[in-house]
């Protein structure tokens, strides 16, 4: 019997649950960091370093995903790295001092990192099931769900400061979403250019070339690289360039954030339909410019009004950018996958840095300049990726 669209509706409910799910539990830590600042009496150094040490377990699971996935399928490995992820909240609460809270942090990283890779090659199967575009919209379920967990912390604030309280309903609040994403699941089946060879299943193992998927494994995680850079830094830079270089007031500086998360929300509903009509390769080169060249041009002009509408741009534009280039990454199977999703991570932590680091030496709109020039160099590197073309994604709705 041929699967239907009510069978396809169920297989993206039950993924986006957990896409939800993890903008949810990252935003429900990261929005105690100043309860936690104040508990442990830090500075601006060790905060750093807390955040740090959550890329680095996001970057240490890269060796480890595409084995686990071959061993458990990418359903039970985004299940358990989930149960993982909801256990650390209540052990993050009752951490007793700081090098315990590094080390919590460290193994959030990690499973965060597994997750990432598993949902998003769950997300490129169901497309590849039903030869429906569906990325774009399990994406936007991942910023709904980091809205949700920041209007759950301050709604718990106004009613108590504890974090074990917090932190206890947000743990029983992620245990929900993934019961919705339990019970229904595709089947897991090795994903195309990863069948097992004679020598691979003999247990030989060889160096391979860097040529055909692995080369463009490659050039995908340059651009998304340089896509997670932007995104990085327009949550960290924007409301500051407000303030510092166009004037704007405290009351319009948070409208900046607002701006890129509305329009890339907006933008990622309804982009699976875009990527039907116009495929995933001209999204990422078209939406990438478009950043790039609009955050450039609101730059020129100065302004806060400008800038608001480069952002605009910004948000608009990156918005089918990621989840683009997630499913061409599973086209090339899980290695590179996770070599791309581990490259992405990179680029989310470093990009707020690297853009702090020009700015000090020079100043913030000479830093934002660097962030539209990633956005254009997203257009270049997927430039040089073969991209597949999908049968039946017109059909998504």
């Amino acid at each position: 019997m041929p699967p239907t669209l009510g069978d396809f509706r169920r297989d993206q409910l039950a993924i986006a649950a957990l896409f939800c799910f993890l903008g949810f539990q990252y935003a429900t830590w990261a929005s105690r960091l100043p309860a936690l600042k104040d508990r442990f009496d830090l500075g601006g150094t060790e905060v750093g370093l807390l955040l740090m040490v959550c890329g680095v377990g996001a970057a240490v699971s890269f060796p480890l995903v595409a084995p686990l996935m071959r061993r458990l399928g990418a359903r039970r490995l985004a299940l358990w790295s989930a149960l993982v992820l909801v256990a650390v909240l209540p052990v993050l609460a009752a951490a007793g001092g700081y090098p315990l809270v590094l080390l919590v942090i460290f193994v959030d990283g990690v499973a965060v990192g597994c997750l990432n890779v598993a949902m998003n090659a769950r997300g490129a199967a169901l497309e590849s099931h039903y030869g429906r575009a569906a990325m774009a919209q399990l994406h936007a379920t991942f910023s709904g769900g980091s809205l949700g967990g920041a209007l759950l912390a301050s709604g718990v604030n106004t009613v108590t400061h504890s974090v074990t309280a917090h932190f206890a309903v947000a743990a029983a609040l992620g245990l929900l979403l993934l019961a919705g994403a339990g019970p229904r699941a595709l089947p897991d089946a090795p994903p195309a250019g990863e069948q097992p060879t004679k020598e691979e299943k003999q247990g030989k193992k060889g160096l391979r070339s860097l040529t055909g998927a692995s080369r463009a494994a490659l050039w995908l995680g340059c651009a998304m690289v340089c896509g997670t850079v932007v995104e990085g830094a327009m949550n960290d830079w924007s409301a500051l360039y407000l303030t510092e270089e166009t004037g704007a007031s405290g009351r319009l500086a948070p409208l900046g954030i607002a701006v890129v998360s509305v329009m890339m929300v907006l933008a990622r509903l309804l982009g699976d339909g875009w990527r039907g009509r116009w495929g995933d390769a001209r999204m990422v080169r078209v939406g990438s410019v478009m950043a790039g060249t609009g955050l450039a041009l609101a730059l020129l002009s100065g302004g806060t009004w400008t800038a608001l509408a480069g952002f605009a741009c910004v948000g608009l534009g990156m918005a089918t950018v990621t989840p683009c280039l997630y499913v061409a990454a599973a086209d090339q199977g899980p290695d590179a996958l996770a070599l791309v999703a581990a490259m992405g991570t990179t680029g989310l932590l470093a990009g707020p840095a690297l853009i702090g680091f020009v700015a000090g030496r020079t100043d913030l709109t000479t830093g934002m300049a660097v962030v539209a020039a990633s956005a254009v160099l997203v257009a270049v590197c997927s430039g040089r990726v073969r991209w597949k073309e999908r049968e039946g994604a017109a059909a998504a709705r």
